[in-house]
């Protein structure tokens, strides 16, 4: 029988023919102590708030699974990207990191032995690291308004990250380099493939190539959906994705690389709850098992970064569900479903043909209608000096505020976020297109007031809006908090981490008519249910309706806590905010 060492080596070849399935990381031994990582992560630990060597605030709150940068403007490195030579200060790694490689080296060597594959490790990648630096919204944003500076800036945390590669081959020398870097959540890319092209499959070649050079495995971790750039992604140099999330339709995948690439994840973090039994844990893995197994050039694991469940319930069971798969005889029959890929191309193509309609139709209507649809447009294409001037005509030209607001503007973000959710358009375009609708708002808002009935009270929604405790994470939160404002609703922004008890206190105090709370991590899915629970002792659940969402949330997750509402992405909850709190009335 194959050690786990030569299974993986055996995976890697064209026509490899492993003898089983392996058993998640049991192939690596990651690396986690060298002295690079030794220095560049300083004192950080769980329960602690660090700044690592790049001024990045990193917090990592106890019991959660992992640490999480602090960005926000207190605590941004970069806050202007044209002068990042002058605020960007990268850690000299070669005059830091040159003692204690001989013991690391032979620890590391005495537990691998015959049966693992040495794993050195390299967290926060190129992209990753500029988000750290700026933020994700800047990060994004930057990559259309200063593309000189962002070309620039990634060139040169390239050379680092490939000068931390080679410290980590020269004083490891590992069998393996393990580096992570996330291009997208579980249904879409951060940006258009040819954005991510342009700026990151050049310098990831660089990366690739070098490692590949010297002769070491290459393995990527990104739980994301990237099939998009999948080819990209071989092209590049890379062997192994560790993280193939489910939504990447693994057997299609398997089919279209022809064993070009292993795929290494397939079990998702919905089983990884405090309150998931052991039948269910099976049957999913089971599941996973039979439909990905058969394809082939594919490693069962749990889809993070690192090995290990958050629950330490689960873990074993997983194992135990591969090795009874490893135990009976397979035949490989299995049905490839329709792909995402070709699902995206349909609705966008459809969607296509809608706005040629619907500019066909603007065209052909009144001055004012022809106004406000190229407004819409504007708004939706992040152009602008061209919304605000057209706002500006609007306005001399005699139509009502509310109407370039509603039928311009929010229109046209709404047209964008329907793109969104089909993956037809991606987040830098919604922030774009966010800063569109901010600008001309606060150009509309005199002449919106004047046109306000003084006894009607008003007519917008408000919402208050956080990521629950023991969560930090902010990226989904702030994309369902522009399409909220794209929309019409009133955000008040509570920020990350945020208790149940000041959920309550900010939906009382500014008269919120939604509570909507956020969560990644399946160790904070629970606060939810203390917000509602909040939220009924204070005896508001009859004027103020709870939204939940996040990467592990499900529907039936919401019905069993007793959520009012649940959506899956950023633009359906706009949408679903607006249809329930329209319902109440």
């Amino acid at each position: 029988m194959m050690t786990p060492k030569e299974l993986m080596l055996e995976l890697l070849k064209p026509n490899g023919k492993p003898d089983r399935q392996l058993k998640q990381y049991e192939a690596l031994h990651m690396v986690l102590t060298d002295p690079v990582n030794g220095y560049l992560r300083k004192d950080r630990r769980p329960g602690s708030v660090s700044i690592d060597r790049w001024g990045t605030t990193i917090a990592w709150p106890e019991g959660d699974p992992g640490a999480m940068p602090i960005v926000n403007d207190e605590t941004k490195v970069l806050r202007d990207i044209t002068r990042w030579r002058e605020q960007v200060k990268v850690p000299d790694l070669t005059a830091n990191a040159q003692e204690g490689w001989e013991e690391c080296r032979t620890a590391a060597r005495e537990v691998a032995g015959d049966t693992k594959l040495v794993a050195g490790f390299m967290g926060c990648g190129i992209f990753e690291q500029c988000h750290y630096l700026m933020g994700f919204e800047d990060t994004l944003a930057n990559l259309y308004e200063h593309p000189k500076e962002m070309h620039e800036l990634i060139d040169r945390i390239t050379d680092y990250r490939i000068e931390f590669a080679n410290l980590l081959m020269d004083g490891l020398q590992p069998d393996v380099l393990f580096t992570h870097d996330d291009w997208g959540t579980k249904d879409a890319l951060f940006m258009k493939p040819d954005m991510w092209r342009e700026f990151f499959k050049e310098p990831y070649r660089r990366f690739y190539q070098n490692i590949r050079n010297r002769g070491v495995i290459a393995i990527h971790h990104a739980d994301s959906y990237l099939v998009p750039i999948l080819e990209d992604m071989i092209e590049v140099g890379i062997q192994v994705w560790q993280g193939t999330l489910p939504e990447n339709n693994i057997p299609e995948i398997q089919k279209s690389t022809g064993g070009r690439m292993v795929f290494m994840g397939g079990i998702g973090a919905a089983i990884d709850r405090p309150d998931s039994t052991e039948e269910e844990i099976r049957a999913y893995v089971r599941e996973a098992l039979n439909t990905y197994c058969p394809g082939g050039s594919y490693i069962p694991s749990i889809t993070y970064g690192l090995a290990g469940t958050v629950y330490k319930h689960v873990d074993p069971i997983i194992d135990d569900e591969i090795d009874k798969y490893n135990a009976r005889l397979h035949l490989p029959e299995y049905q490839i479903p329709q792909t995402k890929s070709l699902l995206r191309s349909a609705v966008s193509a459809a969607s296509n043909q809608e706005a040629a309609a619907s500019a066909s139709a603007a065209d052909a209507g009144s001055p004012d209608e022809s106004l406000v649809s190229e407004l819409a447009k504007a708004t939706a294409q992040g152009q602008k000096k061209k919304t605000l001037r057209l706002c500006e005509d609007a306005l001399q030209q005699g139509v009502p505020a509310q109407s370039i607001l509603q039928d311009g503007l929010v229109r046209g973000m709404t047209k964008l976020g329907e793109e969104f959710s089909t993956g037809a358009a991606f987040i830098p375009e919604m922030l774009l297109a966010a800063e569109c609708m901010t600008e001309a708002t606060q150009l509309l808002t005199p002449h919106l007031l004047a046109e306000t009935d003084p006894g009607s009270g008003g007519s917008k929604y408000r919402i208050a809006l956080g990521t629950v405790k023991g969560d930090l994470h902010n990226i989904g939160k702030n994309l369902v908090k522009i399409m909220m404002e794209g929309s019409g609703l009133e955000v008040v922004d509570l920020g990350v981490d945020v208790e149940a008890e000041d959920f309550i206190k900010a939906a009382v105090e500014q008269k919120c008519n939604m509570i909507a709370c956020s969560c990644m991590l399946t160790t904070s899915m629970m606060e939810m249910k203390n917000i509602i629970s909040a939220a009924d002792n204070a005896g508001i659940r009859g004027t103020v309706k709870i939204m939940v969402g996040g990467a592990p949330i499900t529907q039936e997750f919401a019905d069993e806590i007793g959520a009012d509402c649940y959506t899956d992405d950023a633009a359906k909850a706009a949408f679903a905010a607006i249809s329930l709190l329209q319902r109440m009335q």
